[in-house]
């Protein structure tokens, strides 16, 4: 009797949720346990990824922020604007910012050296803040920055609104952005990549620790971030080398800091795998398979790319943003978001350097020659365009492309394009136009710029360009790695 009453009670529960089912909220949702994770795992030196799963979707970035805080710094060293001795004064805005942090009070001066080190091995909010004034003049100023940087990187799904990653419901990225960051860290300044790699650091008599644990495993791991909040889960961009290869792995929205550094270590162990068998011959055409075999991305979990409900962003971070630091805790509201939709045509290789372009440049020119044919100004890469949210074209095949090359010769002069750009928001689409057209003054003399609607991305184009004009452009933006597409007249 007690089992016909139980069945009949979920049966009217079950009726009642499909009823009244548009003012239920999904478990999965609420959770977000799942709905969190994202990953990525690739060949630092070519580009490939090996693996990815959920890595377009966007995500909190937590203090994997302060990779890209860094990473402007490094430029401001790099062009002389600043200097590594260079006196910060604490203002009461970054002496405000919770733990983790250094703790220095308003008006307290710190060298940029120390500066960096706190941010990259304290992973300091106090600092980083102070780092973002001293080179933008405002915090504000200095995440516009960020966020111009990070499109011109190619790192599409990413915006910034703190310069140290505290909650901020503006502030997503994804994994394939962070892997591209953090190549591009070691890539385009060698000199400094070893901030993240500091075991630890003292200061004012005290003994800092760096909060990335593999760093001292002796596997080969030598710097990168971690992160976390309530809302992101535990994040860590970590690289390694081994046997002269070197490997970027990307975990996002770990359930704690043990369970995520050993899902990051077994990513690398078997993208090492991969790199050794291909060393000793084995064909792996396809590395995703591979890493599937071994049980990797394999789930019947359909949360990955659902909408993200949290019930608080407090202030839980393993690199010191404690829920028990109330007294310089900042609240914050409760958010949700909604995964972005992976691209329909994702790039197998991220963020290509200048000596890549070059070496594909210096290959189409070969197979020009021994082929007749003059096809040493084509397009850029497949990769740029996207980058730039344009799907990927497919490079044509020889015996076809006479016929194309007969009919851009045949197109009217000054009506091809240079997009540079591609945004979610019109205002960063025109900050960039202004931007490149400041920097590349000679490349677009006398064309018009231009923010062009597709869907839901506004375009930056620069347009009126004959088909030599643009195509020279491009070819300088590209030798400067900042991602560009020659568009055809229509």
């Amino acid at each position: 009797m007690v089992a016909y009453l139980r069945r009949g009670f979920f049966a009217v529960l079950a009726f009642s949720l499909i009823a009244f089912g548009t003012n239920v909220r999904p478990i999965e949702a609420q959770s977000g346990e799942s709905a969190r994770y994202a990953a990525i795992v690739l060949d630092a030196t070519t580009g490939e990824v090996l693996f990815a799963r959920h890595a377009d979707s966007r995500r909190y970035p937590a203090s994997l922020t302060k990779m890209m805080t860094l990473y402007l710094t490094f430029e401001a060293l790099s062009q002389g604007r600043v200097k590594a001795d260079d006196v910060l004064t604490v203002s009461s805005r970054a002496a405000s910012q919770p733990p983790s942090k250094l703790g220095l009070p308003a008006g307290q001066t710190i060298t940029l050296d120390n500066a960096m080190r706190a941010t990259a091995v304290r992973s300091a909010n106090d600092m980083a803040v102070a780092i973002a004034e001293h080179i933008g003049g405002s915090e504000a100023r200095f995440t516009n920055m960020m966020t111009l940087k990070a499109e011109q990187l190619g790192m599409t799904q990413t915006r910034y609104a703190t310069a140290n990653g505290l909650p901020d419901a503006r502030q997503l990225t994804s994994a394939r952005d962070q892997a591209i960051l953090a190549r591009a860290l070691m890539r385009d300044y060698p000199q400094y990549y070893h901030y993240f790699g500091l075991h630890d650091w003292a200061y004012n008599g005290r003994e800092y620790r760096n909060t990335n644990g593999l760093l001292a495993t002796g596997r080969g791991y030598d710097g990168l971030k971690t992160g976390y909040t309530n809302a992101s889960g535990y994040n860590l961009a970590a690289t390694a080398v081994r046997d002269g290869r070197r490997i970027i792995t990307v975990v996002m929205g770990g359930r704690s800091t043990a369970s995520r550094n050993a899902h990051v270590a077994e990513l690398m162990d078997t993208g090492f795998e991969v790199e050794r068998r291909r060393a000793q011959g084995e064909n792996i055409q396809v590395a995703q398979t591979f890493f599937e075999q071994r049980g990797f991305g394999i789930s019947n979990d359909t949360t990955g790319d659902a909408p993200i409900a949290y019930a608080s962003l407090n202030n839980n971070d393993e690199d010191g943003i404690g829920s028990n630091s109330s007294s310089n805790a900042i609240p914050y509201n409760a958010v949700a978001y909604t995964a972005a939709p992976a691209p329909a045509n994702l790039p197998s290789r991220v963020s290509p350097s200048p000596s890549e372009l070059a070496a594909a440049r210096q290959r189409d020119a070969a197979t020009a020659q021994a082929q007749g044919q003059a096809q040493a100004n084509r397009s850029p890469a497949n990769v740029t365009a996207a980058l730039n949210g344009a799907p990927a074209r497919a490079a044509p095949p020889p015996a076809r492309e006479p016929a194309r090359a007969a009919a851009a010769r045949a197109a009217p002069a000054g009506r091809w394009s240079v997009q540079v750009g591609a945004f979610r928001e019109e205002r960063l689409a025109q900050d960039w136009l202004t931007e490149i057209n400041r920097r590349f003054r000679p490349q677009f003399t006398g064309a018009e710029r231009k923010v062009q609607t597709a869907g839901d991305w506004y375009r930056s184009r620069f347009t009126g360009l004959t088909e030599a004009s643009a195509k020279s452009a491009c070819e300088a933006l590209a030798e400067r790695r900042v991602t560009c597409m020659v568009v055809r007249p229509d």
